[in-house]
């Protein structure tokens, strides 16, 4: 029992030192940032913008955007993964139009400028992806305005209230994928549209009106077949991981992800390196030695059938299937 008397305070002593013991911080990841060569969007530091694009170059793949809510005229730099999504689909910068309204997802430069851009997300995608429409509140013939909320399908969300859609003489009018027109749109009617900037805050103007889903898919059908004809064209781009001489990794971006299911070992491709503008250069024939889904992404490794020092470490290429 004289055991038992002095182990019970010497417990309760220990216990009380490790109560007053400060707690260990877990350590801080490092924030994500973009580096030549990797596939990184840093979601921890990034400004998504509605804008009115001002001028796009295919070659530089370099742009200039008009904040809707500032006025602020930005500068951007694509990355070579961007996701360009375009009518509901993906797409590539000769797809937009100048004035599209559109998001543009921003980061930071070295510099701590908001330079680089890795998706330009156009209205038509957003409102499909988010399962949101435009319901009609009010008309006004004689402006050619329709006063809207912003909601999804139902309206159990609600986005915004008392919004209008501005139109002209070019808007253009759908409905079961034919032409229609201004007085075929009614209060409580849910729309779509494609609409794009006129310089002056959060006015924009409609280029198209969607009444229902099904004209709107046609826009998305036209888009996706004119994505796989440049994609059979072009190749599918990635970033050149490792090249040793006789065989090469690649990580290839998502936008040709509807050849993944056709990447099996053994499959004969040709590669091609690519510069800035994505063009391709003169193909080498190879053998897919495996092809691994990354997320999004797809990692192949590829035998050549002779080397090349063409393909760069960091460097752009494209592959076709044969």
């Amino acid at each position: 029992m004289r055991t038992i008397f002095f182990l019970v305070p010497a417990f309760f002593l220990v216990a009380s030192l490790s109560a007053q013991e400060p707690k260990k911080e877990p350590p801080k990841k490092e924030p994500l940032k973009i580096t030549p060569g990797k596939v990184i969007v840093p979601t921890d530091a990034m400004r998504r913008i509605w804008g009115e694009l001002i001028s796009i170059d295919p070659k530089t793949r370099t742009g200039k955007f008009r904040n809707e809510g500032t006025e602020e005229v930005v500068e951007f730099t694509i990355m070579p993964y961007a996701e360009l999504l375009h009518h509901a689909a993906f797409g590539d910068v000769q797809d937009y139009r100048v004035g599209e309204r559109a998001i543009f997802r921003m980061h930071e430069n070295t510099e701590g400028k908001w330079v680089y851009l890795t998706y330009i997300q156009d209205e038509m995608n957003f409102l499909n992806g988010h399962k949101e429409y435009y319901w009609v509140d009010k008309i006004d013939p004689a402006k050619g305005e329709i006063e809207y909320t912003q909601a999804n399908g139902d309206k159990s969300f609600e986005r915004a209230k008392g919004l209008i859609l501005e139109t002209d003489k070019d808007t253009r009018y759908w409905k079961n994928g034919e032409p229609a027109k201004f007085a075929d749109i009614k209060v409580g009617d849910k729309l779509r549209t494609k609409s794009h900037g006129i310089g002056k805050e959060k006015h924009h103007v409609c280029w198209e009106i969607f009444l229902d889903d099904a004209s709107l898919e046609k826009f998305q059908k036209e888009q996706q077949a004119v994505h796989s004809k440049r994609l059979a064209e072009l190749g599918w781009i990635g970033y050149v991981d490792t090249n040793n001489a006789t065989e090469v990794q690649l990580t290839l971006f998502q936008e040709g992800k509807e050849w993944a299911k056709e990447m099996k070992a053994g499959r004969k491709i040709e590669i091609a390196p690519a510069g800035v503008d994505r063009v391709p250069g003169k193909p080498v024939e190879g053998t897919l030695k495996a092809a691994k889904p990354q997320g999004n992404l797809t990692v192949v490794t590829i035998t050549l059938a002779k080397p090349t020092e063409e393909l760069k470490v960091m460097g752009l290429a494209r592959v076709w299937l044969k």
